[in-house]
């Protein structure tokens, strides 16, 4: 399975705590303006890959990530034909060290497998809501 994992280096964090550089590859903090211009701050944006799995966690300091803008980050980091997946763990299994912070994931050696589209929805009827 080749990787079509990718961080934005124009967004990279090269200064403070978090510093990182290109040599980094796909591991760093990246400051990523938001797609609502509302929004005053970026979403903030940690990638790594390595031990088997690609992964981003996407935050704001006083909200979560809305479905959009993990699409936003889905595309930015993955490209649009990527399957990438958040999860949903046993509750004996939570870790959560931010109230307003979501995860993607891909596994980097193995295909995410998935139900057949006729089971999530008709393609053809397009948004009903």
């Amino acid at each position: 399975m080749t990787t079509s994992f990718k961080v934005p280096e124009r967004y990279r964090s090269i200064s403070g705590r978090m510093a990182s550089t290109h040599e980094n590859g796909n591991n760093g903090m990246f400051f990523i303006p938001g797609t609502n211009r509302q929004e005053r701050c970026p979403m903030k944006v940690m990638a790594s890959d390595g031990m088997g799995w690609e992964h981003v966690s996407v935050s704001y300091q006083h909200r979560c990530p809305t479905w959009l803008e993990m699409c936003f980050i889905k595309h930015l980091f993955w490209g649009d034909e990527a399957r990438v997946m958040q999860l949903h763990p046993p509750k004996s299994e939570w870790v959560n060290n931010h109230s307003f912070c979501l995860h993607l994931w891909r596994p980097e050696d193995v295909e995410i497998p998935h139900p057949p589209e006729y089971m999530v929805g008709i393609k053809e009827v397009g948004v009903l809501v």
